[in-house]
């Protein structure tokens, strides 16, 4: 265990490096690590996550420092300074369909080099990319994502890095956690050996190779209300 996200990511970063990251919208994500990195100043960095945070918060704190060279992503709304990037021809992007993405990272993390899937067919998603044919149907190649580093959040964890997440934040945190060369987890609390069922554990500790707790801020990416009615 580390005492902060600095010090559980020293040795661990450089620049051109591949980070996966857990996290759906601001829902989950390892908030301490990333700002970690931002303040560790690597760059050209290749981030594959379901999307790029907001401005000014998630992984939008490393694009408006240009540390990004590249996103791997389903979705990139919510991301002023991204579409200008982008637009721009300042960040490359590669769109992945959202459980294309998932697969990917899980086929990493399993030792799995690649799988075929017919979604993306026919569109841009499977440019340059070989097609095959079973049943009759066309199938196009997706490659398993291997991170040189992962980064998530959980909820729970003991000593030896079983992870529990929290409902909705679970989200891409296992499937990141698995495809990491190394994976560093941060963590609302850490509960004594045996404190956590092993039914319930949703990434096993052979995943994680660094663990702290962190502080949270969990920003609400939109905040909606209602508007109250007259009595």
């Amino acid at each position: 265990m580390f005492a902060n996200a600095a010090q559980a990511l020293e040795g661990l970063l450089f620049d051109g490096m591949t980070i996966a990251a857990g996290g759906f919208g601001l829902c989950g994500i390892p908030e301490n690590c990333i700002a970690a990195i931002r303040d560790a100043g690597v760059k050209d960095l290749t981030i594959v996550s379901n999307n790029a945070g907001v401005d000014g918060f998630g992984l939008g704190l490393l694009l408006e420092t240009r540390q990004v060279r590249k996103m791997i992503s389903s979705y990139v709304g919510e991301n002023r300074e991204f579409e200008r990037q982008y637009l721009a021809g300042e960040l490359e992007l590669e769109f992945c369909p959202q459980g294309t993405l998932a697969e990917r990272l899980r086929a990493g993390g399993a030792g799995i080099p690649g799988f075929y899937t017919k979604t993306g067919v026919g569109t841009v998603v499977a440019e340059g990319k070989e097609h095959k044919e079973f049943d009759g149907e066309t199938y196009i190649l997706e490659r398993g994502i291997v991170a040189d580093l992962a980064i998530v959040k959980a909820w729970k964890a003991d000593p030896y890095g079983n992870l529990v997440y929290r409902k909705t934040a679970r989200n891409f945190n296992p499937l990141a956690a698995m495809a990491g060369r190394v994976t560093v987890a941060e963590v609302e609390e850490i509960v004594p050996p045996g404190s956590l069922d092993p039914d319930c554990i949703h990434t096993p500790a052979v995943f994680v190779q660094r663990l702290f707790a962190g502080t949270f801020e969990k920003r609400i990416e939109q905040r909606t209300v209602r508007r109250r009615e007259a009595a």
